[in-house]
């Protein structure tokens, strides 16, 4: 099986993050791989895995970093697949990571999730692959269904919640 999406992370403590993209994508049935890669430990490797990545057939790279994270923008500087960077909260809440991979310069784009948002990067990649996919594209519109159900479900539950001067 061929992978189509590539997360990447800039070590494996960032994987109870990354993790959260990797499970939506099983529920998809996306192949994916997942590997650690450093923008400053391992560049050689960085740069041969972004150079080789359109070949090996990789649609979309989700790439997480914390700190100075500069992983998504590296990969992107040397891939024309598109990236999506997830910040990783490592120190000041996530916003040094959140600022390194928003500012990139002119272009080189990264789309950026919030912090440790692995779930909304693997949606994104899911909704960027299925505008060519409609098998994919109809099973991110049960997705969405579904989790409208849910909002619907949780408010008729609050409806039955009672309190002395809750007015509905």
């Amino acid at each position: 099986m061929t992978p189509k999406v590539s997360i990447i992370m800039g070590s494996t403590s960032d994987l109870s993050v990354m993790e959260k993209a990797a499970k939506l994508f099983d529920e998809f049935e996306i192949p994916f791989e997942i590997n650690a890669l450093s923008a400053h430990r391992t560049p050689e490797e960085v740069e041969s895995f972004a150079k080789g990545a359109k070949d090996r057939g990789i649609k979309v790279i989700i790439a997480g970093a914390g700190m100075a994270a500069h992983l998504p923008g590296v990969i992107a500087a040397m891939t024309p697949v598109p990236v999506i960077g997830v910040p990783i909260n490592a120190s000041l809440s996530g916003f040094d990571s959140i600022l390194a991979i928003l500012q990139m310069p002119p272009g080189i784009p990264v789309a950026t999730v919030a912090v440790n948002g692995s779930m909304n990067a693997a949606i994104l990649a899911t909704q960027m692959m299925a505008t060519g996919d409609e098998e994919l594209m109809n099973k991110l519109v049960t997705y969405k269904e579904n989790l409208k159900q849910k909002i619907v479900k949780a408010n008729q539950e609050l409806s039955e919640v009672k309190y002395r001067f809750k007015t509905n």
